[in-house]
């Protein structure tokens, strides 16, 4: 059995989530780091983030940025994460 890679395109650290952005491959590698849901549905739209898995998994994360946002206006949980997810739909 194969060892697992030290390197993985997608992480979280200190509560953001932070991608290594595809559009700038291969000629640099540049890192996004990313903490409201509306940046991660961005990221998601212009290709920074590219294949059906990475996709799915930076959504996941954006819905974990919806619900740690302490910024967001809305209050209620059900209703801050039909926002997130109508906006990640939306990509």
């Amino acid at each position: 059995m194969r060892a697992a890679p030290d390197f993985a395109p997608i992480a979280w650290r200190d509560g953001a989530l932070e991608i290594l952005d595809q559009t700038r491959l291969p000629l640099d590698e540049h890192w996004l780091r990313l903490t409201r849901v509306e940046e991660v549905a961005d990221a998601i739209r212009r290709l920074a983030v590219r294949g059906a898995p990475a996709i799915g998994i930076a959504g996941a994360f954006g819905l974990a940025l919806a619900m740690l946002d302490a910024a967001d206006p809305e209050p209620e949980p059900p209703a801050r994460f039909e926002r997130a997810y109508s906006c990640l739909l939306a990509t």
